[in-house]
């Protein structure tokens, strides 16, 4: 037989087929490379993840708004509460004291507001009784000045006649007298006449001062009144506030007060966590933020149930600062050998309020979140 027709020894069929199998190896590796290229470019670069994120919520701190000895603690640490259910009592004896003086206070006030009103009315009376006193005094005053120039004319005749002898050293001395006494009344009638215009004075002086007390007001409406009042009022609110209520619905949480405590204005009692509006605090490093905008949404596992529960979100808003500006120490990249780290920028993350309300979460659990940047860019 000639050679061309002798059958294919082992080896080189062996060659042969590892060939074939390097090619279709290759061709599989390029055709996964391509897909997950494909994948990559379609749909993977579209998503940013983290699993740097940790629920938090806006806690609600409650704080007393009076002093007093606490009386009652309704609530306990981990207890579910509504809003307006009653957390804590302040023993309500000094102020029910308080609303008591204040009411007294308001009603006196009262009176005496009253009370000018009325004098406005007698110090009316008591100026024109002065006034009538007024007239009465320059009435006397004319009358002593005329009888005052009379003994005068009368005296200066006496005199002159005295000299020839025609008027008696008797009738002379009554001249006299009555001069001396038509002088002193007088002297005495200005006197009256400047008083009963003091006393005028002194009356009008006195009906301005009480008007100005009631000037363009009413009782009520009256500054001292309403002076007297805003304090019953707020007497009446501190009484309220010994009752200490719960702001918002959620979970009791650092409850410091205990019974019999005496409280000060400001001190904190307890915290409430409303649960039913938590968010996520997701910390993406800053490369990844190209493409992230509000409203994009979000798809989020929590640690504590697993891939088991999934929530959905949408991003909310964007931190001010990283995490390293915001920190007790700022890093001073200005000083000394300097190294790049990337930085992360919390971006809040609003979950939807049925699935938290199905599957609750608590404050500061790991959360790991994807963002959909293909949505609002």
């Amino acid at each position: 037989m000639s050679e061309t027709n002798q059958p294919m020894s082992p080896l080189l069929n062996r060659e042969k087929r590892r060939k074939k199998m390097l090619i279709a190896l290759a061709g599989s590796v390029c055709i996964t490379a391509l897909c997950f290229a494909a994948n990559w470019f379609l749909f993977c670069s579209k998503f940013v993840s983290t699993d740097n994120a940790y629920t938090a919520v806006e806690i609600a701190q409650v704080t007393s708004s009076v002093g007093g000895i606490i009386s009652d603690v309704l609530v306990t640490d981990t207890q579910t509460v509504k809003k307006g259910d009653v957390l804590v009592r302040i023993d309500q004896t000094d102020t029910r004291l308080a609303l008591a003086q204040a009411e007294a206070d308001l009603g006196r006030a009262l009176r005496r507001v009253k009370g000018f009103v009325a004098n406005d009315s007698s110090l009316s009376a008591q100026i024109v009784a002065r006034e009538a006193d007024q007239q009465r005094s320059a009435a006397q005053q004319n009358s002593a000045e005329a009888d005052f120039e009379r003994a005068k004319i009368d005296l200066k005749r006496r005199e002159a006649l005295s000299v020839s002898g025609s008027v008696s050293g008797d009738e002379l001395t009554r001249a006299q007298n009555a001069f001396a006494a038509a002088k002193a009344n007088l002297a005495a009638s200005r006197a009256g006449a400047a008083q009963a215009k003091a006393n005028r004075n002194t009356a009008l002086g006195v009906r301005e001062a009480n008007a100005a007390l009631i000037a363009n007001t009413t009782v009520d409406g009256n500054p001292e009144v309403a002076l007297a009042r805003a304090r019953r009022d707020q007497a009446a609110v501190d009484l309220e506030r010994t009752v200490v209520r719960a702001p918002v619905d959620g979970i009791v949480a650092k409850r410091q007060v205990q019974l019999g405590q005496r409280v000060q204005v400001g001190i904190p009692l307890l915290a409430i966590v409303p649960v039913q509006e938590m968010h996520v605090d997701a910390n993406f490093k800053e490369v990844q933020l190209e493409k992230v905008r509000v409203g994009q949404p979000a798809t989020l596992h929590a640690d504590i149930y697993g891939t088991s529960v999934t929530y959905h979100g949408a991003v909310e808003g964007f931190s001010g600062g990283s995490g390293a500006a915001f920190s007790a120490i700022p890093a001073q990249n200005a000083t000394g050998n300097w190294i790049k780290v990337v930085q992360r920028l919390p971006v809040r993350i609003k979950l939807d309020p049925a699935e938290l309300k199905k599957n609750p979460l608590k404050v500061g659990l790991s959360m790991n979140v994807k963002i959909d940047t293909r949505g609002r860019n």
